[in-house]
């Protein structure tokens, strides 16, 4: 009889890491909940509505009603909608760097489980989605067509050895019914680190930095972004024209957390 392979995997990676915490270190925790004990799970904090109706910034107010923030005023966005799972603080932040920038793979389930709990709609680590008259862009298979991670240039992906955007996505696809699509977008421009450039620098800086493959038709296509983080959306806006000059109906952005 066949072992699936996830099993295997978990099976091995029992083997050589102790079903343990990787954040404290103390409590128990397996291979499918990404090493991340339910205590440690506990830190992530949901983004609930209030929240912007286009860019998904949430809002410490009291608003009953679908609005825009001040930041999106003057901005030209060229996607619908930007939502996000969680926070991008305490543990969520800690465990992304750890994930991007050390190779530390083991946490993607976590991660993942906190984006499709929330673009799916299902209660996989949060509480049920509520939210009144803020609509949480939940996704399903008859209102787009594909998801497209966001690409890095080459010469960053054989550095880091893998896109963290595309294995996010490639989860979501499977929990969402959603195909994958990864050769519609390039990066073709090496751009600098966005991390301590300003809004509008972090724009400049990405601005011509992606471009459609060209045998790649996406006219007439509803199409959603995904990536790890968004702050200023400078990234998936570049994205977004790029799709939206090629034809494409609508564009929506998901990410697993967002920076404020």
């Amino acid at each position: 009889m066949r072992v699936p392979v996830q099993r295997l995997l978990n099976a091995v990676l029992a083997l050589i890491y102790p079903e343990c915490c990787q954040i404290c270190r103390q409590a128990r925790a397996t291979p499918s909940e990404g090493f991340v004990c339910s205590a440690c799970r506990a830190d992530s904090r949901f983004i609930e509505p209030p929240f912007c109706r286009r860019c998904g910034l949430p809002f410490s107010g009291q608003i009953d009603s679908d609005f825009e923030c001040s930041n999106c005023l003057g901005m030209t966005w060229h996607f619908e909608s930007a939502r996000s799972a969680v926070y991008a603080k305490g543990v969520v932040l800690d465990v992304i760097h750890r994930y991007k920038y050390k190779q530390q793979l083991w946490f993607e389930p976590f991660l993942a489980d906190l984006l499709i709990s929330r673009a799916c709609g299902s209660s996989v680590v949060a509480q049920p989605v509520t939210g009144g008259s803020f609509s949480m862009g939940v996704l399903s298979p008859g209102d787009w067509d594909w998801l497209l991670p966001i690409p890095l240039h080459p010469m960053k992906q054989r550095e880091r050895e893998f896109n963290q955007a595309e294995r996010l996505a490639r989860r979501l696809s499977v929990a969402s019914g959603i195909p994958l699509k990864t050769n519609i977008l390039k990066r073709i421009v090496a751009t600098r680190t966005q991390t301590r450039l300003s809004r509008e620098e972090r724009a400049e800086n990405v601005r011509k930095a992606f471009a459609l493959n060209d045998k790649e038709d996406v006219a007439g296509k509803r199409l959603v972004l995904v990536d790890d983080v968004l702050t200023t959306g400078a990234t998936t806006n570049a994205c977004a024209h790029v799709l939206r000059r090629g034809g494409a109906a609508s564009v929506c952005v998901w990410t697993v957390a967002r920076g404020t």
